[in-house]
């Protein structure tokens, strides 16, 4: 049970280090690193203390009951692999903590930047751990959004809004396919729990939708893992703060791409379509990556293009999927994890103290910064896989892997020359690196005059990955333990013991390293001046890019053909695109229906009563007013639009359902009265008829009453098919035998909304609070016409002075009527779990109230007399509720699960308590919160429209005084 909590806690943290440091003041950059290294520092500590049992191959699990019924839940679960990749994630991240401590500048909003950092690393851990396959599409996800956040930190510099804008298309994209993969792979499996996938390997590579599934899946892991022809991105990514790329590009989100790989190459992988899709494209971005890398002039380009590289090789040892294969594609993520961290570290150092990562301007570097240049020296050879350094020892494994036999014909035959190939450019292009940057001649035009070595903190993270490079590579069998139980972990208790060594003898693959090293250092002597004086970019691909045809491809999508399908049915006009989605759903309707609606032979039948009939005509009546009313008068419309609602409160009542009726009656109320005090704002009406409508009046009205004609008698229809069929059991009798007994209330619907149903209400009043801010901060962006400027026409004819005696005594009666809705509210609240009322009905009796107060009496006098702040009712209401939900899982129910008992009270009694209660609580605040917000929103334009006023009466004051001078 405590291995279970601590994987709870391990996933939770970052979120709760994100939360902390979006909390604090934008100058505490000393907090928000403090506060965010803490958060890492006790993840490592977990997984320091998780160690014991996952070397025994034992799988760690933490199950959180979430919709049992639909086998999802909150399933996380950690075996080697997944440690070891948590454990890289989390160490690199705290390193990257501590050198953004010193990197970033003390006008940036660091404590921003630490809140999104620590919420990507949730989502990536979250990704880690994931136990269902849905879960992990949601994680996934999050760290496209959370990168997007990071890359565009620096948003006010184009070069970063365009590189968050692609990643998030190209990463979210392949996302969207990946969701669509995991949905069907679990059909084919019947379920998505993760360990029956990955058992499941036989029956999904039998499954006629196999390639389906792998097409979609490898979608998703190379958009992340930007391989080839998804690749464009990651370079654009560059445009983040240097902390960010050496996280993202080195331990985190293009990690996730290769992660996914090899954790379902045991499900997915063993066929030739496999072999050729992964192993195939990661030779192509490998050597791709390599040739690109070597012509980027800026250095984080030429790591950019290196990652890509890199990623390519792993993905290309994934695609091969022998167990040698997978071995050296884990030993190789680490690997690459702390030789790229360095270098992006090393690079942002460089830029930090020159003012550039020009590789054409930079020189000399080694005096001024020596132990940086040593550093960076080390990282870049193992890069370049230098024997004694780790990197060496894993593109040994690799080339070891291609000389072997993997299928695929002409492929495999292939592979060890195009490993060859992309290792001779490998070692050109880190050579470049060291030599442009360090050596030559002191550079004489760097923007920053004084270059010298960065504080030692700032150095230290460099260090320490640098350290450990050139201990793996010495002391390989440092790596053995963490490599097996990772291993096992993906290949199964069968695999053999890995031993990394660090010599084999004279083998081939050592020769082709040899060769390698020799060629690059030769085609860099060769052609350093060319490359130098050349284009970013091949000479021969630099004019043809993939990001090239992906902005083709986005303003095509984006604005030429959307533009016209604009053109071809688009408007500017209200009613024609009404019509259209009237329409549109009519005819959707009517298919759906089609052909299986019929009517029962043995209908139940009701007298009809003459009252109801009467009641009904009248409802009807002020419809179809309010519909001819619209065009001529709309004040009169919305008034009988009240009289048509008011009636089918009625009709609730009528009908039994009291609960409805006192909703519907407050919220006809609160809706009726906003939307009243919005039609000030409406332009006039327009009579010409604008050029997307040329029909002439009465046949665009004869049109519309088809229309509107044709959905009535089609929903009338589908009503009475529905209420005159014979009452058969259904889920409503479930819901009124079950309500007390399983709810603790006698108020069915109340129950089903806070107990049963409670998730949906959730979900309902989230969409509520982003309405409610939508709504506001578009109505903060309005600027009311010059038409609607001048005062309402009932106070026309008053003096400034004047009106404070406009509508006197009903102004009093409102500021009277504000306890007593208050009283009402608290009646609607508490008895609302047994009897007509609810969380809900209080909010909107509330909001009445208040709203009252704004019609009696001016803005500013109400503003200055209650403290009205609606988002923060709406931001807790929303933890409420949500708190209540995650209470349940305290005592090992699902999520929202309610609890409902008796309490003795002193001279009370027994008084029936549950805790739907607080979950109403959430919906009442957020309810209140969001109905204010408009109301403040709609109320400030009044303000604004006096404010224009008055500035206009000054104007034609001061004009009036200066034509008096004049005379």
């Amino acid at each position: 049970m405590i291995e279970q909590n601590l994987i709870l806690i391990l996933v939770l943290l970052p979120f709760i280090g994100a939360l902390a440091a979006a909390t604090l003041p934008v100058n505490a950059h000393g907090a928000a690193a403090w506060v965010s290294g803490l958060s890492l520092a006790g993840g490592l500590v977990i997984l320091v203390t998780l160690y014991p049992q996952i070397s025994e191959d034992e799988v760690v699990r933490s199950l959180v009951r979430w919709l049992p019924i639909l086998s999802i839940n909150l399933n996380f679960r950690m075996d080697g692999f997944a440690w070891m990749f948590t454990f890289i994630v989390l160490s690199i991240g705290l390193l990257v903590v501590v050198y953004a401590r010193f990197y970033l500048s003390k006008t940036d909003p660091v404590p921003r930047f630490y809140s999104f950092l620590m919420a990507f690393t949730g989502a990536m851990v979250g990704m880690l751990l994931s136990g269902n396959i849905l879960m992990l599409v949601v994680f996934w996800e999050l760290t496209s959004i959370m990168s997007f956040l990071l890359i565009g930190y620096w948003h006010q510099a184009q070069a970063a809004r365009d590189g968050a804008r692609m990643s998030l298309i190209v990463t979210a994209g392949g996302g969207v396919a990946l969701t669509v993969g995991m949905l069907v792979l679990g059909q084919i499996v019947g379920g998505y729990d993760i360990d029956l996938v990955l058992r499941s390997g036989a029956v999904i590579r039998e499954h006629p939708l196999y390639p389906v599934v792998l097409v979609l899946v490898l979608i998703g892991a190379f958009t992340k893992s930007a391989q080839f022809p998804f690749h464009f991105w990651l370079p654009g990514a560059m445009a983040a703060p240097t902390p960010v790329s050496a996280y993202l590009h080195s331990a985190t989100m293009v990690k996730m791409g290769v992660f996914l790989l090899i954790r379902f190459q045991p499900a997915l992988g063993g066929t030739d379509l496999w072999f050729w899709l992964v192993c195939g494209i990661g030779m192509l971005t490998f050597t791709m990556g390599a040739v690109i890398a070597l012509f980027r002039h800026d250095i984080k380009g030429l790591l950019a293009y290196s990652t890509i590289s890199h990623l390519g090789l792993i993905t290309a040892l994934a695609g091969m999927g022998s167990e040698a294969a997978i071995i050296a594609a884990i030993f190789h993520i680490c690997n690459h994890a702390a030789f790229k961290a360095s270098l992006f570290m090393t690079a942002g150092i460089i830029d930090h103290e020159t003012g550039t990562r020009d590789l054409r301007k930079l020189s000399g570097l080694r005096k001024a910064l020596p132990v940086t240049f040593i550093l960076a020296t080390i990282a870049s050879a193992a890069m370049a896989g230098v024997p004694l350094l780790n990197g060496f020892l894993s593109k040994e494994m690799f080339l070891t892997e291609t000389m072997a036999t993997h299928g695929g014909g002409l492929l495999n035959r292939a592979l060890p020359w195009i490993a060859a190939f992309g290792s001779v450019f490998s070692v050109a292009y880190a050579l470049r690196f060291v030599m442009e940057v360090f050596f030559g001649p002191e550079a004489q035009d760097l923007p920053s005059k004084h270059v010298h070595e960065p504080i030692h903190w700032m150095r230290l993270p460099v260090e320490l990955l640098v350290i450990l490079c050139v201990a793996v590579g010495i002391m390989p069998w440092l790596a053995d333990p963490i490599l097996n139980i990772a291993g096992r972990a993906v290949l199964g208790p069968e695999m053999h013991d890995a031993h990394v060594a660090l010599w084999h003898g004279f083998n081939m693959p050592l020769m082709i390293s040899l060769f390698a090293l020799a060629a690059g250092a030769a085609l860099w002597v060769t052609f350093s001046a060319r490359i130098n004086a050349g284009p970013e970019g091949p000479p021969l691909l630099y004019r043809i890019r993939a990001q090239k045809i992906y902005e083709w491809l986005l303003l095509r999508l984006t604005w030429v053909w959307p533009r016209g399908l604009h053109r071809l049915f688009g408007t500017e006009r209200l009613q024609p695109q009404l019509r259209l989605v009237i329409v549109l759903g009519i005819i959707a309707a009517a298919v759906a229906v089609w052909g299986g609606l019929k009517a029962s032979e043995t209908r139940l039948t009701n007298d009809l009563n003459p009252a109801f009939a009467v009641m009904w005509l009248i409802g009807g009546a002020c419809a179809i007013g309010a519909a001819w009313q619209a065009k001529y008068h709309r004040f009169a419309a919305m008034v009988l639009l009240g009289g048509a609602g008011l009636i089918t409160c009625v009709t609730f009542a009528w009908f039994s359902a009291p609960d409805l009726a006192v909703t519907q009656l407050v919220v006809e109320i609160v809706t009726t009265v906003l939307l009243l005090l919005g039609l000030r704002w409406l332009p006039k009406r327009r009579e010409e008829i604008v050029g997307d409508d040329l029909l002439p009046a009465k046949i665009r009205r004869g049109r519309d009453l088809i229309i509107a004609v044709i959905g009535g008698a089609g929903l009338a229809g589908l009503a009475y098919v529905v209420m005159t069929r014979p009452l058969i059991p259904n889920i409503g009798d479930w819901f009124l035998r079950n309500a007390y007994y399983e709810g603790g209330g006698t108020n069915t619907v109340n129950v089903i909304l806070v107990d049963f149903r409670a998730f949906d209400t959730f979900g309902e009043i989230t969409v509520l609070a982003i309405v409610g801010l939508t709504v506001y901060a578009l109505l903060r962006r309005f600027r009311p016409g010059s038409e609607s400027i001048g005062a309402p026409e009932q106070q026309q004819g008053y003096a400034a002075d004047q009106l404070g005696d406009f509508m006197l005594i009903p102004s009093v009666i409102m500021r009277w009527m504000f306890p007593v809705t208050l009283v009402v509210a608290a009646y609607f609240f508490f008895r609302g779990h047994d009897l007509p009322g609810g969380g809900f009905s209080a909010g909107v009796t509330v909001a009445i109230g208040l709203l009252l107060q704004y019609l009696a009496s001016n803005v500013r006098w109400i503003e200055a007399r209650i403290t009205i702040l609606p988002i923060r009712w709406m931001g807790l209401g929303l933890l409420i509720a949500a708190a209540t939900g995650i209470g349940a899982w305290l005592f090992g129910y699902p999520f929202l699960t309610a609890h409902a008992r008796y309490l003795d009270l002193p001279l009370i009694g027994k008084v029936p308590m549950a805790t739907a209660m607080a979950f109403d609580l959430g919906v009442f605040l957020a309810v209140v919160g969001a109905t204010v917000l408009l109301l403040i929103a709609i109320a400030h334009q009044s303000l604004r429209a006096a404010r224009l006023r008055e500035l206009e009466e000054e104007k034609a004051v001061e004009k009036a005084q200066k034509q008096k001078e004049a005379v």
